[in-house]
């Protein structure tokens, strides 16, 4: 499995996802989920996939050879508006799918995967959609400004309490790291290291582009903080009638138990899956 969030503010887009992949009980690995394809001061694309990773590359393969073409043919590099892209990335999905359905379908194998595509064209405001397996696709909206794939559940609270389209980019960097925390917390199928990466209103570039680790200072300070001061929420909330008064001054915080890194199997159908 897998997990990617992109965030859609008044200041530009977050995304940020995860890095683990399975074929196995015992073949779990490291694979990139976030791709960027970019012509500084004219358009910036970035792509994050869940699902079966032979499509995913396939697919991010051909958009990458469209654009290195620079032929004249559909590609990233002529659509005017985001909305093109969207429809393009996935018609290109859709046939990666298509070459290999067939034979999957008998191996009992799933060959789906979804998308999420983050990005800005000259003249446009910064645009975020999700591609789904059939090529069609769905953008964000200013009532609900983040789109999730792949291990969503976990992730999900913090957004629809927190996230509004006036959030600042770093408020929404925020929210991406704590959805994504508490996603490796309780899922083993999802893991560290996770990429970030920030575009900016008009700037028409990746602004910002970071791998966090498990031991990367920013994250290990971000999910010890978080942790903490959720546990103390929980104990500042209003007390019921047959609790006994919390003694005045206290500060003390339980302690917050540690993330599970142990491996679990998650299916072997010999096709990793993102």
């Amino acid at each position: 499995m897998t997990y990617c969030v992109g965030i859609e503010v008044g200041d530009g887009l977050v995304l940020a996802s995860d890095t683990r992949t399975s074929a196995s009980f015992d073949d779990v690995r490291s694979h990139r989920k976030m791709h960027t394809f970019q012509i500084e001061g004219e358009r910036v694309f970035v792509v994050m996939s869940a699902g079966n990773l032979a499509t995913t590359q396939l697919t991010i393969s051909r958009l990458q050879h469209d654009m290195d073409a620079n032929d004249g043919r559909p590609s990233l590099r002529t659509f005017s508006h985001l909305y093109q892209a969207a429809e393009y990335i996935g018609e290109v999905l859709a046939a990666s799918q298509s070459r290999v359905s067939a034979d999957a379908a008998n191996a009992g194998v799933s060959v789906q995967s979804t998308l999420i595509l983050g990005g800005q064209i000259a003249g446009e405001r910064p645009g975020l959609y999700m591609i789904y397996p059939l090529g069609n696709a769905i953008a964000a909206s200013p009532e609900t400004p983040y789109l999730q794939i792949g291990e969503v559940k976990y992730g999900k609270p913090i957004l629809d309490r927190m996230l509004t389209n006036r959030m600042s980019l770093g408020d929404a960097a925020r929210c991406a790291l704590v959805s994504l925390d508490s996603t490796i917390r309780s899922n083993l199928s999802v893991g560290a290291p996770i990429d970030l990466a920030i575009i900016g209103a008009g700037d028409l570039r990746v602004s910002h582009q970071q791998r966090l680790y498990d031991d990367t200072p920013l994250l290990a300070r971000v999910r010890d903080e978080w942790g903490q001061r959720l546990a103390n929420a929980v104990r500042d909330l209003p007390r019921f009638d047959w609790e006994p008064a919390r003694p005045a001054g206290d500060t003390s915080l339980p302690p917050v138990p540690p993330p599970m890194h142990s491996m679990n199997p998650w299916g072997a159908t010999g096709q990793s899956q993102q």
